[in-house]
């Protein structure tokens, strides 16, 4: 009989060892179930749906009606979402490209040793990115106001430059956005920087005082190498914020933003066809299209950066 107990115990010993792996697995599933939940009711439901209303025709109340590729025709074949696209590219390039570079450029400055009061300008520089956008559309409101006696415009008119109608011309419009995007995301990128710069070794830019290269030879030869992957992913962030640029021109524009072309976005015109048109159809056609845009734009940026450091570190070998 003692010949039938040993296996048996090893069995139950078995059966528990499964009961308690097979608790922890469950244990674990429940503890990133909220994740997985939330995430499936407003990012990945949300998301098939806008896919699924792409080839359909629907207002938002009478039944959907199946059109295939129509409404990808219809966005693809207006000259307004044309015109948006080349704002969305104009308008990122002037407000994204600069603040990239100035961002590198205060981050450098303010991890200066011999710099006092860093930790004030530190938090001063990330305080337009947690201003409020309605308090950032009343100071811009009055910097670049169309009067004469404008901030902006009474600097201009010292210089000898005519007054600009900031609000109603279209490049004076494209301008006071870019402004307006790069005095709110520069602070952002710089505290990035920041953090990386931070992270490289104090006795490479000793070595380098040691060799006698200049804090500009340091930023050059040191600090951009060693940044790649905080630029990376700030070129990447940056190329995404900048094709969705929504809330600056709406802002600035107020009640005219969606009537005026030469301020209107890709997510703008998007917005338009949703919500004051009722055409939900083109609408996520329209998403559809900025999302391939935003991948094509992230992969080809990204992967020049990523090249620039292949290519230096070659020359450098």
């Amino acid at each position: 009989m003692s010949v039938y107990q040993v296996p048996r115990k090893k069995k139950v010993r078995k059966k528990r060892y499964r009961s308690e792996e097979k608790k922890d697995m469950i244990s674990g599933y429940l503890y990133i179930a909220p994740f997985f939940i939330i995430f499936s009711l407003v990012g990945l439901y949300p998301a098939l749906f806008s896919i699924y209303l792409g080839f359909q025709k629907w207002n938002g109340l009478s039944p959907m009606e199946f059109v295939g590729l129509s409404n990808f025709k219809i966005v693809l074949m207006d000259p307004l979402f044309w015109k948006s696209v080349y704002n969305t590219i104009v308008m990122g390039i002037m407000g994204t490209a600069p603040q990239l570079v100035f961002g590198i450029i205060f981050a450098f400055l303010l991890n200066l040793a011999f710099l006092k009061f860093r930790n004030f300008f530190r938090v001063t520089i990330f305080m337009p990115y947690i201003t409020s956008m309605v308090a950032v559309a009343l100071i811009f409101s009055v910097l670049f106001s169309d009067h004469e006696s404008s901030l902006v415009n009474y600097l201009l008119s010292l210089a000898g430059v005519d007054p600009v109608n900031w609000s109603s011309s279209e490049w004076g419009t494209k301008i006071a956005i870019s402004i307006m995007v790069f005095w709110r995301w520069v602070g952002y990128n710089t505290i990035i920087y920041l953090a990386g710069i931070q992270s490289i070794p104090n006795d490479l830019y000793e070595a380098a005082t040691i060799d006698g290269a200049n804090k500009f030879q340091q930023l050059i030869y040191i600090t951009m190498p060693m940044l790649k992957p905080f630029i990376i992913l700030t070129v990447f962030t940056s190329t995404v914020g900048a094709l969705q640029l929504f809330s600056e021109p709406t802002v600035f524009l107020g009640n005219s933003a969606f009537t005026r072309d030469e301020a209107m976005t890709i997510v703008m015109y998007l917005y338009r066809d949703a919500f004051k048109l009722q055409s939900f159809g083109t609408a996520s056609a329209t998403a559809i299209i900025l999302l391939v845009l935003i991948t094509v734009f992230a992969v080809i940026n990204t992967s020049l950066i990523a090249g620039n450091g292949r290519k230096k570190r070659g020359e450098n070998a």
